[in-house]
């Protein structure tokens, strides 16, 4: 073997081959400094005093199945110009690993591809090595995403476990990409983002968010200047759960056992959009039997499908109009339920109807919580919290592909 093929194949430059040895299935590579290349970590002289020296091994790529190391005797030396006293550099490892740049340049490769245990086993390593290499390349990437550009943003909670835990994510709608991940769902989570908000010139003009108190209070200091833009999803989720609720009271308090058993084989059905339901399950006929039997329940499916087509108006002012006519409908209807509903949609109004401004929403965010689930049932969960919000970080790095 040549020192030149160390130099193309591996990128070992100014180090000489000295010889190789096979033993327990494994190849070693003996290599030493190139004579005249040494130089002083601290100023680049040449002018230096050996003061002896370390052997050290490290990892490299693997040839074939056999795992390879490269061997090399590190000289400690003496500056005559700056008169300090260190190791020389290793032009192929990074100082205090065990692995060289290209070992870790390929575990990277691998690890977009498959887990963090298939790269350990076909490496031949432990899988903390390759989870230590990957969280390294993901702080040095992620760790403090530019804010500069930021115009629109969407924020929102996820939940990572059981005892209410959970993470608040912020992404950037123009970019997709995941901008902060703080601990807890409240406005305490978000200090650190918006700390760093305020040193960039960033110039955000709206956010995307559902009606959590907390949030509106989080953002509405710090971002006085931008628009808060009610998320459509949430709010026809919000009605949907008050509308479950509402049909749970109308059960235990329906006198006869048809209005019972009409009542408890409706509960999907009333969530489900008219367009969806199945004809050949005769849903839309046992959907109409169970509104004609109860008014007051038909009275709210109604305003239900009325509150979809709130975002469906051509303009803003048609959609004012549109949401001033159904919050007083619900005040007149005289249903406790429909009611307090009214007063949200009256204390959120100009949020709600923000959207025909800035037409966005938190459906792009609500698909990346989807990812960060299914990454974390992949892995089966992380202990380290700082590596799993690095991922969620570089969540828009990774790419999946169906295998099989």
């Amino acid at each position: 073997m040549s020192t030149s093929l160390l130099y193309h194949g591996w990128g070992l430059k100014g180090d000489h081959y000295v010889r190789t040895e096979y033993a327990q299935g494994q190849i070693l590579f003996t290599v030493q400094p190139a004579p005249g290349t040494l130089a002083c970590p601290a100023c680049g002289c040449r002018q230096l005093i050996h003061h002896g020296g370390t052997e050290r091994i490290w990892r490299q790529v693997p040839i074939g199945s056999k795992p390879v190391f490269i061997r090399m005797r590190v000289l400690r030396v003496e500056c005559r110009e700056c008169k300090t006293i260190r190791q020389v550099e290793v032009g192929f490892a990074a100082p205090r690993y065990t692995y060289t740049r290209q070992f870790e340049r390929y575990a990277l490769e691998l690890c977009r591809h498959m887990t963090i245990r298939d790269v350990a086993r076909h490496l031949q390593v432990g899988w903390d090595r390759i989870k230590e290499i990957q969280k390294r390349f993901l702080k040095r990437r992620f760790a403090r995403p530019k804010l500069g550009t930021l115009r629109q943003i969407a924020i929102d909670e996820i939940s990572i476990g059981e005892g209410q835990k959970y993470l608040t994510v912020v992404l950037d709608l123009d970019s997709g990409a995941v901008v902060f991940v703080g601990q807890g769902n409240g406005a305490e989570a978000l200090v650190p983002f918006w700390r760093r908000l305020k040193r960039s010139p960033a110039c955000v003009e709206a956010v995307a968010m559902d009606m959590s108190k907390a949030y509106i209070r989080a953002v509405r200091d710090p971002l006085a200047s931008a628009t808060i833009v009610f998320d459509h999803f949430h709010g026809i989720k919000l009605f949907n759960d008050k509308f479950q609720e509402f049909r749970r009271q109308l059960f235990h308090k329906a006198s006869s056992d048809l209005e019972k058993r009409v009542l408890k084989g409706t509960r999907w059905l009333l969530l489900k959009n008219p367009e969806n339901l199945v004809e050949a399950r005769n849903e839309r006929q046992r959907l109409q039997k169970a509104l004609e039997l109860n008014q007051p329940l038909a009275t709210v499916n109604s305003m239900k499908e009325d509150l979809r087509q709130l975002w469906l108006q051509k303009n803003r002012s048609q959609a004012a109009r549109f949401l001033c006519d159904g919050i007083a409908r619900a005040q007149a209807s005289g249903i406790s339920m429909l009611k307090k509903f009214a007063k949200t949609l009256q204390t959120h109004f100009d949020g709600i109807l923000a959207y025909y401004t800035y037409p966005i929403s938190t459906g792009p965010l609500e698909g990346t919580n989807h990812k960060i689930k299914t990454m974390k049932r992949q892995a089966y969960g992380y202990r380290d919290t700082e590596f799993f919000i690095l991922k969620i970080l570089g969540l828009h790095f990774t790419k999946y592909a169906l295998v099989g």
